[in-house]
């Protein structure tokens, strides 16, 4: 299939690539870090993906969070809303890195920077599950494998939310029973949980998976 530029055709298939690889990297972000640093570094499951900030894993994790801030900054939706949460969420992601989670129970503005963030971060990400990637384009009949994805962000989307929700319950818990609960590491399942759902939504959004099928002679187009 060939195309001009500034034609559909042409833009849509590396766009869709990129948000593959952002599928990919959310997908594999909890795994990457965890066994990077217990394998090569001999470290053991910390408490939150954030907590790998204070690991040898920090650029590895800061890389990965900067490459998706960065293109949820360069997102372009369907309006002008559209953009403004994927700019939200991409800065958002990029100041929670830059701003490290406090080691253990301590204290810091960083620490409590990191939280709001993280939390903006998945909050634009929900929006986008949940509000922006079921919509189709105006004049266009959803196929039935976009009808299939809508059913996948949703889903994705409902996860993130349920994730935030126990992981704000999990933060007010009291010392006593959290403490019983960080022996199984709650709060990075819970995180890697939400991260993994964010990855396959945006995977799914690249067509990674129930891509359209397209039939001889159709026009290459953008949902």
């Amino acid at each position: 299939m060939t195309g001009t530029p500034g034609n559909p055709q042409t833009l849509c298939l590396p766009y869709l690539t990129l948000r593959i690889i952002v599928g990919i990297l959310g997908i594999t972000l909890p795994f990457i870090l965890s066994l990077g640093a217990w394998i090569f570094f001999g470290t053991g499951l910390k408490d939150s993906i954030s907590a790998y900030y204070h690991t040898d894993m920090r650029d590895v994790f800061v890389g990965i969070i900067f490459v998706i801030g960065s293109f949820l900054i360069t997102y372009a939706g369907y309006d002008i809303i559209d953009n403004i949460v994927s700019t939200i969420g991409g800065i958002s992601a990029i100041l929670a890195a830059i701003f490290p989670a406090s080691p253990g129970s301590a204290f810091s503005v960083a620490g409590t920077l990191h939280q709001i963030f993280s939390i903006l971060f998945f909050l634009a990400l929900i929006y986008f599950a949940l509000v922006l990637f079921p919509k189709t384009a105006p004049g266009q009949t959803p196929t039935p494998q976009k009808l299939q994805r809508n059913k996948v962000y949703k889903t994705c989307g409902w996860i993130m939310i349920i994730c935030l929700a126990l992981l704000v319950i999990y933060s007010f818990l009291p010392g006593s029973i959290k403490s019983v609960l960080k022996a199984f590491y709650l709060g990075f399942w819970l995180e890697a949980i939400a991260v993994v759902a964010f990855g396959v939504c945006w995977l799914t959004k690249g067509e990674g998976i129930l891509k359209d099928s397209i039939a001889a002679g159709a026009t290459f187009t953008t949902e």
